[in-house]
């Protein structure tokens, strides 16, 4: 375990669009956290890759399962792919830290969860929007109940891609991505609303594809929530609302109001406060999905590793996980049956 260094020993399964800002993060962590090698399919792009960053190649996942340095794997590939990858590293007994989403449908993300479980490896999930500073002052705020009740929420998530964006080979399509703007854009924006305000019991929704897209599955959906603890919600998501815009989520509580947009926090009190955190940073609402930091990322990887030395469950799990999957099954099941729907445990 570790390399000769100490280093906390991580492989990279896939390198694709979505790995910069985990190329990035891994190269800020390269004190305590050691890529051993990374793993594409095609070897043209995987070398192209590994020059730009610096990184080892690796021949194939089973030669990575098999490095005695190896602690965990970051699994990037599309969620089509991942299943495989799971079954391997839980036989081997590694940990898995997987971009989101955890698989395309409710069922397949249960079962990749239910082959780490068995194994009882630890499995993690990108959720990076939790480790913003703003996110972890607000969870603070939450956890300490510093404002009482929470009665209503807000999400909205108005971005834009253009087509170019959909042209690409299985994009927005049910084969690859499993869904359109929940699945694979708001679905960030949802994982943290759940962290914040607890578990959705029942939804009201319709999704749709404009007249802007070309494409399989959805770029707008509206949402009526009602949660556990008795608040009530409302959710725009959309990747049609040009040029984009930095995604926003308030939480009215009893005391005082937080809106968080992108990474940054404000909070009115009613007892005349204002409250400020975060930072000024973009966030990959508009033309360009990779125009955010990748600070976020690295915190959740050495979060990741944190966990896996120290023997306990990170912040974000495949069960956690599990929660925005079943908001996202409810919704689009409550948009194609045209009534409520009500979540099951």
């Amino acid at each position: 375990m570790s390399d000769a260094q100490g280093r906390f020993g991580i492989g990279v399964i896939g390198a694709g669009m979505g790995a910069k800002p985990h190329a990035l993060a891994l190269q800020s962590l390269a004190r305590d956290i050691a890529v051993l090698g990374v793993y594409r399919r095609d070897a043209a792009q995987r070398a192209a890759f590994c020059a730009t960053y610096g990184f080892p190649e690796a021949e194939s996942l089973e030669t990575l399962l098999a490095d005695p340095r190896l602690d965990a794997l970051l699994v990037l590939t599309p969620p089509n792919a991942r299943q495989s990858v799971v079954e391997a590293a839980a036989k081997a007994g590694k940990p898995v830290l997987l971009e989101k989403p955890v698989e395309r449908t409710l069922q397949a993300a249960e079962q990749i969860v239910a082959t780490a479980d068995a194994a009882g490896v630890t499995l993690g999930v990108i959720f990076q929007h939790r480790f913003r500073r703003a996110s972890r002052y607000l969870a603070q705020a939450v956890a300490e109940n510093r404002y009482g009740p929470l009665e209503a929420v807000h999400l909205t998530v108005p971005w834009w891609r253009p087509q170019s964006y959909y042209d690409q080979p299985g994009r927005g399509t049910f084969a690859q991505d499993g869904g359109g703007v929940l699945l694979t854009q708001a679905i960030h924006s949802l994982d943290l609303m759940l962290s914040l305000c607890g578990d959705v019991t029942a939804v009201t929704a319709m999704a749709r594809t404009t007249r802007l897209h070309q494409m399989e599955t959805e770029d707008f959906v509206s949402a009526g929530l009602e949660f556990t603890n008795g608040a009530v919600g409302a959710v725009m998501a959309t990747t049609a609302s040009f040029p984009g815009g930095p995604e926003s989520l308030t939480l009215n509580f009893a005391q005082a109001s937080a809106t968080l947009t992108a990474g940054n926090l404000t909070i009115h009190t009613m007892s005349g406060e204002t409250i400020t955190e975060g930072d000024a940073t973009q966030g990959g609402g508009g033309a360009d999905p990779m125009a955010f930091p990748f600070d976020w990322h690295a915190a959740q990887i050495a979060e990741f590793a944190d966990a896996v030395k120290q023997g306990r469950q990170p912040v974000s799990t495949g069960h956690t996980a599990l929660r925005v999957h079943r908001l996202i099954d409810a919704m689009t099941r409550s948009s194609a049956e045209g009534k409520r729907v009500v979540l099951t445990p």
